[in-house]
């Protein structure tokens, strides 16, 4: 989208582009989630709201947060796609505000009732997914509108995930399909921009090995995965669905080599994107384990949620919130604190499960170290999100 296209918008900076509220917002909300869950982790505060307070947990990371950075990205990305306007202004921050009401709606669903909760809540993806095929659609990129259907699935299972947690007491099955959509989002996008950002920043460089581009050994990858993650969703513990995790994990292994991420410690915004994909195969492995009774489950979940999810959408968002605001694509030393941060978050989280003597001060250096980084994310980056775009 060229500046020029940008001149007329007159109002706020922050609605001016799509990823400018819901990257900060969002990454705001992703901090200090964390940090309420500590103490109702521990028994020191009670939370107002309908679901189970692991439920809430999970749900406000998966459907609030991850929704959050998902929308800022697809609506930076919708406009490069099909050459039209991005969403600015008004109909902009009625979408931000759908995504504010779901987060207060769920936060108090105890007063005002899980069903009302869940139709708040429901409106932002169907809003989004509505708003994508829209564009994609007016701009003829129909090879795009794949990613309209990725994100109808995450509204489906939003929704589900209220329908779930209310009669069943605890939503397990959209916990995991949750996940599983977002795991598949990460291997389709993170397939795509890893290679081309490393092969862009290697061709200025010394000659050597080039990343693989996206081919038939990336498809088999993601298809594979996609149908594994149903059987996982469906049978975690099953013999079949661990071994044929623990074969996808050593695919996105190879896929992740493919990549030739070794090359590239010199530029930490691109070597962000190799060490967030590593979290996948490792997330593949640790699951597979977890259905041989070798570790307890929630040690691959949290190398896919915190380690895979949580450090790509940071390394996604630093990068974009540089290229998009006119500034240098150089991770500065405050960027690449965050980058640390998040990544022993995610660390210390797998090992609170792993190192059982040591759950206790794992989990809170986990808490700690993700809020870091989220509202470490949110203050570095503020000028930038609320400052008019450099020229």
């Amino acid at each position: 989208m060229s500046v020029s296209r940008l001149r007329d918008y007159r109002g706020p900076a922050l609605f001016s582009y799509g990823f400018r509220p819901f990257f900060f917002f969002g990454s705001v909300y992703a901090g200090a989630i964390i940090l309420m869950w500590l103490p109702v982790f521990y028994g020191r505060l009670q939370l107002s709201t309908a679901f189970a307070p692991r439920d809430w947990h999970v749900h406000e990371m998966l459907f609030g947060y991850i929704a959050a950075v998902v929308a800022g990205f697809l609506l930076t990305a919708v406009p490069n796609w099909t050459g039209r306007l991005p969403l600015q202004g008004r109909p902009l921050i009625l979408l931000f505000s759908t995504w504010v009401a779901g987060r207060i709606a769920v936060s108090f669903s105890a007063w005002i009732g899980w069903a009302p909760a869940a139709a708040i809540d429901s409106v932002f993806l169907i809003l989004l997914a509505a708003s994508a095929a829209r564009e994609i659609i007016a701009g003829k990129k129909w090879g795009n509108l794949m990613i309209v259907a990725i994100i109808s699935l995450l509204a489906a299972g939003n929704l589900a995930f209220h329908l779930e947690a209310h009669f069943e007491g605890l939503a397990e099955y959209t916990t995991r399909g949750g996940i599983a959509v977002v795991i598949s989002l990460i291997a389709l996008i993170g397939g795509r921009i890893i290679p081309s950002f490393t092969r862009n920043w290697l061709a200025k460089r010394t000659p050597g090995q080039m990343p693989a581009p996206f081919g038939r050994f990336d498809v088999a990858t993601i298809a594979l995965s996609v149908l594994v993650l149903l059987f996982w969703v469906v049978r975690p513990l099953d013999r079949t669905t661990g071994g044929l995790l623990l074969v996808c994990g050593g695919m996105h292994l190879i896929r992740l080599v493919r990549w030739t991420g070794y090359r590239t410690f010199a530029d930490r915004l691109v070597l962000i994107l190799h060490v967030a994909y590593a979290f996948v195969p490792a997330g593949f492995i640790l699951t597979a384990l977890s259905a041989f009774d070798l570790v307890a489950p929630s040690a691959g979940i949290h190398a896919w949620t915190g380690g895979a999810i949580g450090t790509m959408t940071l390394a996604v968002m630093s990068r974009a919130t540089l290229g998009h605001t006119g500034q240098r694509l150089q991770a500065s030393p405050a960027t690449q604190l965050i980058y640390a941060a998040v990544i022993i978050a995610a660390l210390a989280r797998v090992c609170a499960v792993l190192e059982t003597d040591h759950t206790g001060p794992l989990l809170v250096a986990a808490g700690i170290a993700w809020a870091a980084a989220f509202l470490g994310f949110a203050a570095i980056y503020s000028v930038a999100f609320w400052s008019p775009r450099r020229h």
